[in-house]
């Protein structure tokens, strides 16, 4: 059987996705799984961050092989080019950490629709070890001339190079360049979960952040649509899972 893993780090970065396919959690990872004509596609989260990233992929391959791997999600853009609300294929990973880079497997069969319209053919991505505030953002874009940030992809290259399977990248922007919002950084625990009430708790005293808030939570429902539509147009070419999200 082809087993194709998808791995984000949030539930909400897949809903568009998974709607209607099998859902369950284990040991801490939540997973959807739909399966047609010998092919299974399994969606998997666990958190943010690598270690997060790396438990994901784990809980999905104990069922079996994977043969190849996507990593999705959120990004923060590292340039005004890249727009929130879109999803963008991503061509080249690399780790801010380590330094090592990791070319996808997307760059042909990805939509090139998805890019062609803003005029990027390829989109660099940098993994962070945390949530990239509006300095970081700048320090980033500087050091790696980079179109995206995120905290997991990397983590996913590396462990599809080890296995020698083919690994893929799409992510959509949630947060522009510019953005100055809270820092999330105090709100994800060891495991990678976002503590969301504790942060409801933060933000509501400080209504400063709240349209800032509200933008970010509207991009970020498009860009979660935006890359459902752009893997489905990838991973469902006969239409079965839209036939059955409809």
């Amino acid at each position: 059987m082809n087993r194709i893993v998808i791995i984000a780090a949030m539930a909400g970065e897949l809903k568009p996705l998974v709607r209607g396919w099998q859902h369950e959690s284990r040991n801490g990872v939540d997973l959807w799984r739909f399966s047609h004509n010998q092919v299974e596609w399994i969606a998997a989260c666990a958190g943010a961050g690598q270690q997060a990233a790396t438990r994901a992929f784990a809980e999905a391959e104990k069922d079996g092989p994977v043969t190849s791997v996507i990593s999705t999600g959120w990004a923060g853009a590292l340039s005004e080019e890249y727009l929130p609300g879109q999803a963008y294929r991503v061509s080249e990973v690399v780790d801010a950490r380590t330094g090592e880079r990791f070319e996808t497997d997307s760059v042909d069969r990805f939509p090139r629709s998805q890019n062609r319209d803003l005029g990027h053919p390829s989109v660099l991505l940098v993994t962070s070890a945390t949530v990239a505030d509006h300095a970081e953002k700048q320090r980033l874009a500087a050091a790696y001339m980079a179109g995206l940030v995120d905290m997991e992809a990397s983590a996913i290259a590396r462990l599809a190079a080890m296995r020698g399977i083919p690994f893929y990248c799409c992510k959509g922007v949630s947060d522009g360049f510019t953005d100055r919002l809270p820092d999330f950084n105090g709100f994800i625990a060891e495991n990678g979960t976002f503590q969301l009430t504790r942060f409801i708790v933060y933000v509501l005293i400080r209504p400063g952040h709240w349209p800032a808030l509200i933008r970010m939570g509207e991009n970020s429902r498009k860009a979660a649509r935006a890359i459902g539509e752009s893997l489905l147009e990838i991973l469902d070419k006969e239409g079965l899972i839209r036939k059955r999200n409809v």
